[in-house]
């Protein structure tokens, strides 16, 4: 049989295009079993239940539970989860090699002072153990297993009973009704079934730590995404100590939840303040500088933008932009020399978001915007001036949500001015605030309010 390996969908011969999601060049060949029933007949190994049917019941009969959110005690993992782990969930977390997935998991685990069966396909006992005396308070309960066998798993998993199960990696598991090899999509799929229908028959809570590809995502089929409960992506640049877990899924919270960590030589510490990490020390004013007033989820942080603008050289001018879309830099530089009559199409345009952090809110094109034009002017921002406001195609800056948030994370970061929407400023108690708000409407007024 041929599979996609982005959906996930069967298909008896090769295919240059998948019929169902349209990806070119995705399928693959894998051995399967002739026979269905020969795969279903087999019983379970973990469960002992006589495998009935289940049988309809009215909604008005079916009773809520009221079992509450277990903490792990990493208030930034308890605040990406949504409050906590939830009974039964099933909990994918992917990241790039090396990342610090099995060291977070690992060291979530450790330190619990509950009955955790920690599984990995990767590597022995002795190499765990290495790794877990380098975490500092770990208690040493954390029951270790080293086993890729998916059934031989879960019969320990049910002998033991733990709190929650972690599983390293899910492309290492296999599968005794799959003839197929470990990390492919039949395998994958069958693999995290079978965890599926564990955590939810036996309320116990499962961590699937998964690799991702090339392209960023999840390696294995998407249908991986659609099982479970939760998906949580590790993130963050190798040439800085820090590290971001970003709520991808979430069907128990919200999903613009994020989670900052520091990599140090015992683990990864949790990031209370992140604005004060994100925000570069500096001697001196430099221009091509200039603050912003993000949300990310239910937190506000303020994320320092650098805009470099520099005559082109060598034929066509480049456009550049890290932690920033890419696209939406262009468009913003279309505004400026559309509206504004900056000439920057002859000008090579760098920006770059301090902390290696990607940014989506639309709140930072003020900031973006004015990082270019200081660079462009070659006259430095205030160090205690920040910004929030949407930059519109026609030059006007819209409003964004919770200003009142970003207001007060920079009066409380000492900050003396804050650029925001004139739409957002209506309805403000200004006499809250020690940091004056300055509201404006137009890219006009911000120049002339900065440059001038």
């Amino acid at each position: 049989m041929f599979f996609c390996s982005n959906c996930g969908v069967s298909s008896p011969k090769w295919l240059g295009q998948c019929h169902s999601c349209g990806e070119w060049n995705t399928f693959t060949e894998e051995i399967v079993q002739s026979s269905e029933e020969k795969r279903t007949s087999k019983k379970s190994i973990w469960n002992d239940s006589n495998g009935g049917s289940a049988k309809a019941v009215p909604l008005a009969s079916i009773q809520a539970s009221s079992t509450k959110r277990s903490l792990t005690g990493d208030t930034e993992f308890d605040r990406v989860l949504g409050g906590g782990i939830v009974p039964g969930a099933l909990i994918l977390i992917g990241g790039q090699p090396g990342i610090g997935k099995s060291t977070l998991m690992l060291q979530i685990a450790v330190k619990q002072n509950k009955n955790i069966l920690y599984v990995s396909g990767e590597e022995s006992a002795e190499q765990i153990k290495m790794r877990a005396d380098r975490v500092e308070g770990h208690s040493g309960d954390c029951l270790i297993l080293t086993e890729t066998r998916v059934e031989h798993i879960l019969n320990q998993a049910k002998s033991v009973k733990p709190d929650f199960l972690v599983i390293d990696s899910i492309q290492t598991l296999v599968s005794i009704n799959i003839d197929s090899i470990a990390g492919s999509i039949s395998q994958i799929k069958e693999c995290a079934a079978a965890l599926q229908r564990f955590a939810k028959e036996s309320n116990i809570p499962v961590f699937i730590i998964g690799h991702i590809n090339k392209e960023g995502s999840i390696a294995g089929p998407k249908i991986l995404e659609h099982i479970v409960d939760t998906v949580l992506q590790f993130e963050g640049d190798r040439n800085y100590t820090y590290r971001i877990l970003r709520t991808l899924k979430n069907r128990f919270g919200s999903t613009d939840e994020l989670g900052i960590y520091q990599m140090e030589t015992k683990g990864l510490k949790p990031v209370h303040n992140p604005s004060e990490l994100l925000l570069s020390q500096k001697d001196e004013d430099l221009s091509g500088s200039a603050v912003a007033a993000t949300i990310e989820g239910l937190r506000p942080m303020l994320i320092e933008t650098q805009g470099l603008v520099s005559k082109a050289v060598y034929g066509n001018p480049q456009r550049s932009a890290t932690g920033f879309d890419l696209r939406r830099l262009n468009m913003l530089l279309a505004v400026l020399e559309k509206r504004c009559g900056f000439p920057l199409g002859n000008f090579d345009v760098f920006l770059n978001i301090a902390g290696g952090i990607r940014v989506v809110d639309p709140a930072i094109d003020l900031a973006i915007i004015s990082s270019i034009i200081s660079s462009f002017q070659d006259v430095a921002i205030p160090a205690d001036v920040c910004f929030a406001g949407e930059v519109g195609l026609s030059g006007e800056i819209r409003a964004v949500n919770r200003i009142e948030q970003r207001i007060q994370e920079a009066d409380r970061l000492g900050f003396k001015q804050i650029y925001v929407s004139s739409f957002n400023s209506k309805g403000l108690d200004l006499s809250r605030y020690k940091i004056r708000v300055r509201s404006i409407s137009k890219i006009e007024e911000l120049y002339q309010g900065l440059f001038v």
